[in-house]
């Protein structure tokens, strides 16, 4: 099925000069017709709604035991002083640094914008999906395919694909050579570099009128959004951390359900006497 692209622009005013930038626009098609955003039923974004809200705890919990494990980390395990830190960190130094100098900003948007479409064209294809045309340029990208859903039209917004390629690249190359110590902490600053470049150019493309948000309802992406790229950054921390990457998972996922059960057990009793205060003093 074709799917038609529908470029947006920017409109910037800067030092009282207004001059247009094209966004990179990263639109999938969907398998049926369109959705008029603006008629949605309201049981439909009811819904949504509902589901965002439900995923709000989770985040919360997650937020939270992530700065308490990285915290711990630091301090205790002393994780600021090891070489994979600073590497990581100033791998994403230079990144931020050149991201807001704006050097090479058409090789960055193209090479988003890709990354973006890849993404998109590889979720595809896991759910079976067919891509039958893939089109990336500065002003924009899309594909065209038979098949949609929320895991698809989200994905480039809270998978670091370029950390993964380079994850993968090095996995390979390890595998048909010796590498020295100093090569991992190289590599470490390269996952810094590309998960920044995912981080900060996601940030710059939501406000900018996704069609990808609106799909599935903006309040509700914008949550998953979140919580994916929370979950992205336990996977890294416990990758970098030290010991058995099995101990680290199983650390936080203890961690989280304890957090996780002790609120629950606090929003319950209050949940209980705000009820019984509303009983007793007849607001019901």
């Amino acid at each position: 099925m074709n799917a038609t692209h529908r470029p947006l622009h920017e409109h910037a005013n800067r030092r009282g000069e207004r001059r247009e930038r094209k966004s990179a626009q990263a639109a999938i098609a969907a398998a049926a017709p369109e959705e008029d955003f603006d008629a949605v039923g309201w049981s439909k974004r009811l819904l949504r709604w509902l589901v965002a809200l439900g995923l709000l705890p989770f985040c919360l919990v997650t937020s939270w035991t992530l700065l308490s494990q990285f915290s711990q980390a630091t301090v205790q395990q002393g994780f600021w002083q090891t070489a994979e830190f600073w590497h990581f960190a100033i791998g994403v130094i230079v990144m931020v640094g050149w991201f807001w100098s704006g050097l090479g900003q058409r090789f960055f948007v193209r090479a988003y914008v890709f990354g973006h479409e890849a993404t998109h064209a590889l979720f595809v294809t896991f759910f079976l999906g067919k891509v039958s045309g893939f089109h990336v340029s500065t002003e924009g990208g899309y594909i065209t395919t038979n098949k949609t859903n929320w895991v698809i039209a989200l994905s480039p917004y809270f998978v670091p694909i370029w950390s993964i390629v380079a994850a993968l690249g090095y996995g390979l190359l390890k595998g048909f050579a010796e590498f020295s110590v100093e090569w991992d902490k190289l590599f470490y600053a390269v996952v810094g570099v590309t998960w920044t470049f995912h981080f900060v150019w996601t940030l710059w493309m939501i406000p900018r009128d996704q069609p990808d948000l609106q799909e599935n309802g903006t309040f509700l992406s914008l949550v998953v959004i979140y919580l994916g790229n929370l979950l992205v950054l336990v996977a890294l921390l416990c990758v970098a951390g030290r010991g058995s990457l099995w101990d680290h998972f199983r650390s936080f996922g203890m961690e989280w359900l304890r957090y996780a059960v002790t609120w629950g057990d606090e929003g319950w009793r209050w949940a209980n006497e705000l009820m019984v205060r509303t009983r007793k003093e007849g607001w019901l």
